[in-house]
């Protein structure tokens, strides 16, 4: 993780508790610009990490964002010392600074496209895929990096100066009384049980669906066309999911699902407004969640507030229903939806309403609530995250709760001061937080919490250094918003920082795993390779399905990791070609959203702008690609 550019002054807002909104949401993505492979455009400000929370205003449709330059073939640096060895928290590395450029808040981008940090995190400038070419596999042409990372300074002065490089790029109540007192070195272990699923055998599962075809080379399917925008604001596309049948994706007022193979439109459900969330959660029957806006933005009013609460059928594609909730006479303007069995959840600092999937309304904010849910994380367990207190004095309380009634079966209560925390996974309990702002670099995370779902008790703490791990929260209120990491196996699995790899001016990274009950590394590694860096995707049963940005001259891989050892087995590799490494270069997991299933990787941007290149220059939606 880097360190982001210090925020401007903050003022301190009004006393908390329920009623009126204490949050400030994260500002949108830096103004647009289309990519221009002659010029080197002007650096602009890198965005830092969420504010302290502000006056409650209207959620603003952000302005258009920035699209990355073609990256350029880099010279050879001069020759870098040594570096200690990774992934492990004795030998705490101490990566080099990138330039400041364009970024989502709280996000560092490297050279060549590399941005230096996911949803539900925040991300730099939403490049988007421009080419001049079709994004079929041409052969023979000259490499252009679409890796890189992390240079020092004195390096990124040279490699300007050389070739010119635009820096791109949630009565009857049982209460825990375990409250972490802020200590670094806090390690309780609950005796109540583990609240995992350790199978007894290390950690380790029986392997995933996911099998290695016999070539993994990947070929284009088809790419989606970016959306039109005709306002010089960018529009939220985020969302996107998989089903037996139909890739289903998000447009501007509108969710479209489309032939997994062929890329045909099969159905369309149009909104009145944009999306403004969508709904990591699916259930078995297909059912996911999003919030979206009860109008299209104007010059005059360019929010209407996401107050719209929709169930949508992606097996059907359908939209089963759309719901409000109300605090006193006033619509709730939502922060983040999640669903988690029959209940839809969604939380703000208003406080939480829930419904069921008949669409009845299950609770909603009181007026005499002294605390409020700012947040629900769903899937196999319904929690939240509730704020009590003012600013600077909050008290967070991470509640696992009946997802029909919202009777809190368990709480634990985090050390006060701590203003966000997000919701990393449900079961096991797992729980992220930037602890007195130490991260540093913009992640919102400076430590995760084991927390025990039956008893409340916290089973450990792991620290993870903002200098030496990458994963990512975006914590300001959108409760589940975690990316580049993953739970199973009763472990977490995240990535390091990148470092210099074995090349003159190569970047790599690692996975590793920590024990969910005692906090300590597990000593598995799985290692990017030499120009490649590794993100991890999600589980696959026991393994662990994981996303490989290549270096320039390569195509992007997705492997699976085996949940006992961490060996990697290759499921698919993209081409090589430029068209294709320019497109895959800028939908990087830091700032895309990627999805891979069944020998297929899709990989989506969750912003769309009014173009600013030339008419012949080509800007994708989505792409899909796929093995044999």
């Amino acid at each position: 993780m880097t360190q982001p550019p210090p925020p401007p002054p903050q003022q301190p807002p009004p006393g908390g508790g329920f009623g009126p909104p204490q949050d400030q949401p994260p500002q949108g993505p830096p103004p647009a610009g289309g990519p221009n492979l002659g010029k080197t455009p002007e650096p602009q400000p890198g965005y830092g990490y969420p504010q302290a929370p502000q006056a409650p205003q209207a959620p603003q449709t952000p302005p258009a964002p920035q699209t990355p330059p073609a990256p350029q073939t880099p010279p050879a640096p001069p020759a870098q010392q040594p570096q200690p060895g990774y992934g492990y928290p004795q030998a705490a590395p101490q990566p080099p600074q990138a330039p400041a450029g364009y970024g989502y808040p709280g996000q560092q981008p490297g050279p060549y496209g590399q941005p230096g940090q996911p949803g539900y995190g925040q991300q730099p400038g939403y490049g988007y895929p421009q080419a001049t070419m079709p994004l079929q596999p041409q052969p023979g042409q000259p490499g252009q990096p679409g890796g890189g990372g992390k240079f020092n300074a004195q390096l990124a002065i040279i490699v300007a100066a050389v070739v010119a490089i635009a820096l791109i790029i949630g009565g009857g109540v049982w209460y825990s009384s375990s409250k972490d007192d802020g200590k670094k070195d806090d390690t309780a272990n609950s005796s109540g049980g583990t609240g995992g699923t350790d199978d007894g055998n290390g950690g380790t599962s029986p392997g995933g669906k996911e099998k290695a075809p016999a070539d993994p080379a990947s070929k284009v399917l088809f790419q989606i066309p970016a959306p039109e925008v005709k306002n010089d604001s960018s529009v939220v596309v985020s969302g996107s999911w998989l089903t037996d049948k139909a890739y289903v994706k998000s447009g501007i007022a509108e969710i479209n699902g489309y032939d997994r193979d062929k890329g045909s439109k099969l159905w369309t459900i149009p909104l009145s407004g944009p999306v403004c969330q969508a709904g990591r959660q699916v259930t078995d029957d297909g059912l996911t969640a999003i919030l979206y806006q009860p109008a299209m933005p104007t010059k005059a009013e360019p929010s209407h507030g996401c107050s719209q609460v929709a169930l949508l059928d992606l097996d059907a594609g359908k939209k089963l229903w759309t719901k409000t909730a109300k605090t006193g006479d006033q619509l709730i303007s939502f922060d983040n939806v999640t669903i988690s069995g029959d209940t839809v959840a969604v939380g703000s600092t208003s406080g939480g309403a829930a419904f069921d999937v008949s669409g009845k309304l299950l609770w909603s904010p009181k007026p005499s609530d002294s605390c409020y849910d700012a947040g629900y994380g769903g899937g196999e367990k319904l929690v939240a995250v509730r704020k009590c207190g003012s600013y600077e004095q909050r008290q967070l309380h991470i509640q696992t709760i009946d997802p029909k009634s919202g009777k809190v079966i368990s709480e634990y209560q985090m050390a006060e001061g701590i203003e966000y925390a997000s919701i990393v996974s449900t079961n096991p309990l797992v729980v992220a937080a930037d602890v007195g702002d130490s991260a540093g670099d913009g992640s919102g995370i400076s430590d995760f919490f084991s927390i025990d779902n039956k008893t409340g008790k916290l089973r450990t703490r792991i620290a993870a250094p903002g200098k030496q791990y990458a994963a990512r929260c975006e914590g300001v209120s959108r409760v589940e918003s975690c990316s580049q990491l993953a739970v199973g196996n009763d472990r977490l699995y995240i990535p390091t920082e990148e470092h210099d790899g074995e090349g003159e001016y190569s970047q790599t990274n690692e996975i590793v795993s920590f024990d969910l009950a005692t906090g300590k590394q597990t000593g598995q590694r799985a290692d990017a390779g030499d120009g490649y860096t590794i993100s991890p995707l999600r589980m696959d049963g026991g393994n662990l399905i994981a996303y490989k940005r290549p270096p320039y001259d390569k195509g992007g891989q997705i492997v699976s990791l085996d949940g006992g050892d961490l060996k990697q087995t290759k499921l698919l590799e993209n081409p090589a070609t430029e068209a294709v490494r320019d497109v895959e270069a800028r939908m990087s997991p830091d700032y895309s959203e990627l999805l891979f299933a069944d020998g297929h990787l899709f990989m989506s941007r969750v912003f769309a702008s009014k173009p600013s290149g030339s008419a012949t220059e080509k800007e994708y939606l989505a792409v899909g690609f796929g093995t044999s």
